[in-house]
């Protein structure tokens, strides 16, 4: 025989020998699938049990011994708090009938998840992995619109006119959709859904409460890649991807900043650490030369700075430098920038454009060392081949006959630029208070492995 439904609900639970009843607990059967079978399979949990009948006396439940607490007497800890939520969230009118249709619909244990994240972060990708393996529908805003729903008509009225769908449109939207005989069963999962803080009050106050949340994180280089390969084909509505440089082969997407007086070299790190992770080479002063020779706008406005020896603008530099840093190169494989910032006001004025490097380092050399490296720097004017006294001396003496000295090498030049460094070196130090700081002093390579091994190091916390 089948139970009554009224008669589910007032199923006493009785207790084990040495513990007094409870008489204001509940207790539920689950009802039988087939009224002529002796046992019942399927618990909740997912293992199969075989469960004994209720007793029964002419028709009427038969209250069981109080020596013994049958397995079909037990409402499951997850059912019973589900119900209650249920109840304090709707507060129905019929409380008894409430309960009765939550436990006809018997999906408390079906899934309910939320799946949330950036553009680009893999939301589909994750929620449709999912669906397949519960069997669960998707619930997406692209599904909606797709669907025969009442209030699908308002949402695309709403898109037509080029007008933001109300959050409360959205949320009735939804509720609408998980009413369906199919979200009750199998459950749900939602994508990119609550979108703000609105949304996800009105669905919680209207009882769509999930049970997972899902929060997708990806770094914002990994997302801006992401964002621009995507191409989709307008006769098959087919999603793709452009093939693009593969990233660095640093363990992150490098930012890197060089910082030091003039000598410390920070041209020659700078052209190791790019050639060996494949990441973009950034010279400030060779940007500003590279903009007058292509004879651009920003270069007919820099040629006359350089004509009469004066300071390029700012403004000027600040424009060129982000332009390079926001293309593909320096988006997917990372950059590595020497020569700017000079000062505080350009650190400041990087960092509210977005040029935010994620290692910085600071090469010292003494002042003796920059005199040595520089002042006896000689150049071939035939060739424009470089030459050093000391380091790599002409070896015909018709070369070394015909060296000249740059302007800017002489002792007195190198001494105001070294004044005018020092002069700010002070506060882009305590700007860039995460910052390494390397002694220059020492062969090339051996400066190199230093910074190299800093670059897979966590941020220093400065003493």
């Amino acid at each position: 025989m089948r139970l009554s439904d009224e008669r589910l609900l007032r199923l006493r639970w009785t207790l084990p020998p040495g513990r007094s009843a409870c008489p204001r607990r509940w207790a539920c059967m689950r009802k039988s699938t087939s009224s002529s079978s002796s046992c019942r399979t399927g618990w909740r949990h997912g293992q199969a049990r075989q469960l004994p009948r209720a007793p029964t006396d002419g028709g009427r439940l038969r209250a069981p011994a109080a020596t013994a607490r049958p397995d079909w007497a037990v409402l499951e800890p997850c059912a019973l708090k589900n119900m209650l939520e249920g109840l304090l969230i709707h507060k129905p009118d019929e409380p008894i009938q409430f309960m009765i249709s939550h436990l006809k619909q018997d999906n408390d244990y079906v899934p309910r998840i939320c799946i949330l994240g950036p553009p680009a972060s893999g939301k589909t990708t994750i929620a449709m992995w999912l669906c397949k393996q519960f069997n669960t529908p998707r619930i997406a805003q692209d599904t909606l619109l797709e669907e025969t729903l009442e209030l699908t008509k308002e949402v695309k009225a709403f898109q037509e006119k080029g007008e933001k769908i109300p959050n409360a449109l959205w949320a009735n939207l939804i509720q609408e959709r998980l009413s369906n005989v199919d979200c009750i069963k199998q459950g749900w999962i939602l994508e990119g859904i609550p979108e703000n803080r609105d949304q996800a009050w009105i669905l919680q106050s209207s009882g769509i409460i999930p049970r997972h949340v899902v929060v997708l994180y990806a770094p914002d280089m990994v997302l801006i890649e992401r964002n621009l390969g995507k191409r989709i084909d307008p006769s098959t509505k087919v999603l793709t991807y452009v093939q693009t440089r593969c990233r660095s082969a640093a363990p992150f997407i490098p930012r890197i900043l060089f910082c030091g007086p003039p000598g410390s070299g920070k041209s020659l790190q700078a052209a190791l650490i790019a050639q060996k992770y494949g990441i973009v080479n950034i010279c400030c002063g060779q940007l500003l030369k590279e903009a007058v020779a292509d004879k651009t706008k920003l270069g007919e406005l820099i040629k006359p700075y350089f004509d009469s020896g004066w300071p390029v603008p700012d403004n000027i530099v600040l424009k060129l430098l982000t332009d390079r840093i926001n293309r593909l190169d320096c988006m997917t494989t990372g950059w590595v920038l020497h020569g700017s910032p000079r000062d505080l006001d350009q650190a400041v004025q990087m960092e509210r454009v977005g040029i935010l490097p994620n290692r910085v380092f600071f090469l010292n050399l003494p002042l003796e060392s920059v005199m040595e490296r520089l002042a006896q720097q000689m150049i071939d004017p035939v060739t424009g081949e470089r030459y050093h006294a000391m380091y790599k001396p002409a070896s015909l003496p018709e070369v070394q006959a015909r060296l000249m000295q740059n302007p800017k090498d002489t002792e007195d030049n190198i001494r105001v630029c070294l004044e005018t460094y020092y002069r700010n070196a002070g506060d882009l130090e305590e700007f860039y208070e995460e910052a390494f700081y390397v002694n220059a002093d020492q062969d090339p390579y051996v400066v190199f492995e230093y910074i190299e091994s800093c670059l897979i190091k966590p941020l220093p916390h400065k003493s």
